[in-house]
């Protein structure tokens, strides 16, 4: 299966939204990261912008910033995949029934904290009755959509997908996620993340669409060759073996591999599967890794396929998020491994037009 990267958009705790490839990286001291927020009037009607939660502004404005990116109006489907989706809205729907002894409840935060109300609400605004469909897998929830996305377009039951990842982070969930010792107790340097040897990491959030096509076209940004996802690995070199196998199922070898980015997160407990495949597999191999720009989050290798993919169409790998040495030459195919939490594992192959 393959599919060709037409255009897009995402909105992140850097200054994504307009084009910027990096040029001009925010740095924080927090162990929470939040997306910087566009001028949302400028792509989405006032009246609508009121009734609008903070994460459907991000989804919505991601979207349209990708349309416009890819030149296509109209897709043949919308396929977006979130860990929690509309956060936010859930929380004040239940603080609502709890501080009001559920009585005289607004339906408004209810309806907006569905998983699926921001592929809803893109197919509203384009008056898109397509194949519309939300997956919520966790730390796969983004390559599930993706997955059903170049599916259907090998399939051919679709030659334009407007694919999404999306995730809101919280005060309330950041707090109970960090009683499980998910976050770094301690508030960090977000671009020194990887000198924190200790457990935990920062969470972050981030909303991100692209076009997917079957079509080639000088104005693609890169062609997604491959896509492998694994459960629960039971050693680091079970990883290594599932790459090579992947890699060799998509007609290539380690050796063929210009730039490995890396999941990279600073949590001493689980970083070390990276490093032995950067050791194992790719010690001649130039690295990156993003977490230090974005934070922790389900969908997180959405980030990492929008560098990913302009890094293929720029060559250029900006120096934030080098991992040792730049790559020597031209930059033809790039392999994104990531994982949440040492559960869900994902493995990306982006390659040159």
């Amino acid at each position: 299966m393959k599919a060709y990267i037409r255009g897009i958009g995402q909105i992140s705790p850097q200054q994504t939204f307009a084009g910027d490839f990096l040029d001009n990286v925010v740095e924080y001291n927090t162990n929470m990261l939040f997306c910087i927020d566009p001028v949302y009037k400028e792509f989405i009607n006032p009246l609508q912008l009121r009734r609008m939660s903070r994460t459907l502004r991000m989804g919505v404005t991601a979207a349209k910033i990708c349309l416009l990116d890819s030149g296509i109006e109209m897709p043949d489907a919308v396929i977006t995949g979130t860990g929690f989706g509309c956060i936010e809205d859930t929380e004040k729907f239940l603080l609502a029934m709890i501080n009001n002894n559920e009585q005289q409840l607004t339906p408004t935060a209810f309806m907006q904290s569905t998983h699926n109300t921001i592929s809803g609400q893109v197919a509203i605004m384009l008056k898109c009755k397509e194949y519309n469909s939300t997956y919520v897998n966790r730390g796969f929830s983004f390559e599930t959509a993706l997955l059903d996305s170049m599916m259907l377009i090998e399939e051919g039951n679709a030659h334009k997908v407007l694919l999404g990842g999306f995730d809101e982070n919280s005060i309330n969930l950041h707090v109970t996620t960090e009683r499980l010792g998910h976050w770094k107790k301690e508030k960090i340097n977000s671009l020194q993340l990887l000198e924190n040897k200790t457990a935990g990491t920062i969470s972050g959030e981030g909303a991100t669409f692209f076009m997917l096509t079957d079509k080639e076209d000088e104005n693609n940004y890169a062609l997604l060759k491959g896509l492998s996802t694994l459960y629960k690995p039971e050693s680091e070199v079970q990883v290594e073996q599932h790459v090579a196998d992947f890699l060799k199922r998509n007609n290539l070898s380690a050796s063929d591999i210009d730039l490995v980015v890396y999941g990279l997160n600073g949590d001493v407990r689980t970083d070390g599967v990276y490093y032995h495949l950067r050791d194992k597999l790719f010690a001649e191999t130039a690295g990156a890794y993003f977490k230090h720009l974005c934070g922790d989050y389900y969908t997180s290798s959405a980030f990492a396929l929008w560098l990913s993919a302009n890094v293929i169409k720029k060559q250029d790998v900006p120096e934030v998020v080098r991992l040792g040495k730049a790559p020597l030459g031209a930059v033809k195919n790039i392999l994104i491994v990531n994982h949440y939490r040492d559960i869900n594992y994902s493995f990306m192959l982006v390659s040159q037009c």
